[in-house]
């Protein structure tokens, strides 16, 4: 049985309430960055969900031994997600639109439907004058 899917019993639910707070959200939150620093495919880490020890892997640079064989085979690991895959780049481009630009929202979603659009959006930003702010805004959220 897989690590979320054991939410269903009690025991489950005091492994995961264990988990959470066993984790240091600046470490976690430096790990995502980490992993998010370049593609995908560049940085990776993993979670142990027994010890919460991360583990972190690049194949653009030598980090320390001691990484675990089984981490991507073994139930007790989380991969942490790449920002790519959270799929979290249109939301925030369309509420910085939102808040900016209003009058333009349709037309900036539109820009989503097809390959190209982090493009398209900021030759819309460029248009107008908005590039600087919008670089502003992703860095604080």
């Amino acid at each position: 049985m897989g690590f979320f899917c054991s939410f269903y019993t009690f025991e489950g639910i005091k492994k995961f309430w264990t988990f959470i707070h066993s984790i240091k959200l600046d470490e976690l939150c430096n790990t995502f960055e980490f992993v998010s620093s370049g593609p995908s495919t560049d940085y990776t880490a993993y979670i142990c969900i027994d010890t919460c020890i991360i583990y972190c892997k690049s194949n653009v640079m030598d980090l320390e031994e001691g990484i675990p064989v089984d981490l991507k085979t073994s139930d007790l690991y989380i991969p942490v997600p790449h920002k790519n895959n959270l799929q979290l780049g249109q939301s925030l481009a369309l509420l910085f639109i939102d808040q900016e630009i209003p009058q333009n929202y349709n037309l900036a979603a539109s820009l989503f439907s097809k390959r190209g659009a982090y493009r398209r959006f900021k030759e819309l930003l460029q248009l107008e004058g908005l590039f600087q702010k919008w670089f502003v805004f992703e860095a604080n959220v």
